[in-house]
């Protein structure tokens, strides 16, 4: 069955729909810690659109409340941003066929929750999901945008009113668990998000959170290993 390009925009539309209230509270926590570290509301709702990466934004408005030089803030941003290299390797064979006019603006909206929904639909077993690949995209990821920028200046507006027993940072890494499991379709993954886990855990007081790449770059390993393993034993029995 092939789908129109609504189809498969609305098909994005009702995967992402289910995490959307879990994006929400991550939006608010970045607009109130932006407002509390100091940033104007211009300043904040300015980097919400330009930078539009909840981890990053979150890093650089601690450490710009920290009065940290604003190179090591730079460089904080982007080590924490070097995962999204590794999305875009894997999307690619995906949007390759498709002009700048499409992948410039599909980068600019690419987040965990985006690439995770997506590679796993590519990756998958229905018929219908090789038609219009970019469409599907771009129904979660803009929908995780238009979520993302409201949410964020609701917690510009309220600020220090959101009383701390709401806990809206516990929401954070559920919505990230709620993207994982799905993924764990065999022992190469699994082998890959135990791997990566550990290594976030045990390196997480590394400075400019290069535990973050750490784990993604041993997990990724790990995976690759695995499934190389996997693959010659599959080979030498047959």
């Amino acid at each position: 069955m092939s789908l129109t390009r609504r189809q498969a925009f609305n098909n994005g539309l009702l995967a992402v729909a289910p995490i959307v209230t879990g994006v929400i509270p991550f939006g608010m926590i970045c607009g109130v810690t932006a407002i509390k570290a100091g940033l104007s509301p211009t300043e904040a709702m300015g980097m919400s659109f330009f930078i539009f990466a909840g981890a990053s934004q979150l890093a650089a408005i601690q450490l710009l409340a920290q009065g940290a030089l604003p190179v090591v803030i730079v460089f904080t941003a982007l080590v924490i941003n070097l995962r999204f290299a590794m999305y875009s390797a894997s999307l690619a064979p995906h949007f390759q066929h498709l002009p700048k006019r499409w992948r410039w603006p599909l980068a600019y909206l690419l987040t965990d929750q985006a690439y995770v929904m997506s590679i796993n639909r590519y990756l998958g077993d229905q018929a219908d999901a090789q038609t219009h690949k970019h469409w599907f995209y771009l129904g979660v990821a803009s929908t995780l945008w238009l979520v993302w920028q409201p949410a964020t200046a609701a917690g510009i507006l309220l600020g220090a009113a959101i009383p701390a027993s709401w806990s809206l940072d516990f929401a954070i890494p559920l919505t990230f668990m709620a993207l994982l499991v799905p993924g764990l379709r065999d022992s190469p993954t699994l082998l890959a998000a135990l791997v990566g886990g550990t290594l976030a855990v045990a390196a997480a007081d590394l400075p400019f959170n290069l535990g973050l790449m750490l784990a993604a770059v041993g997990g990724v390993a790990a995976g690759l290993i695995a499934e190389s393993l996997q693959q010659r034993k599959q080979g030498q029995r047959t």
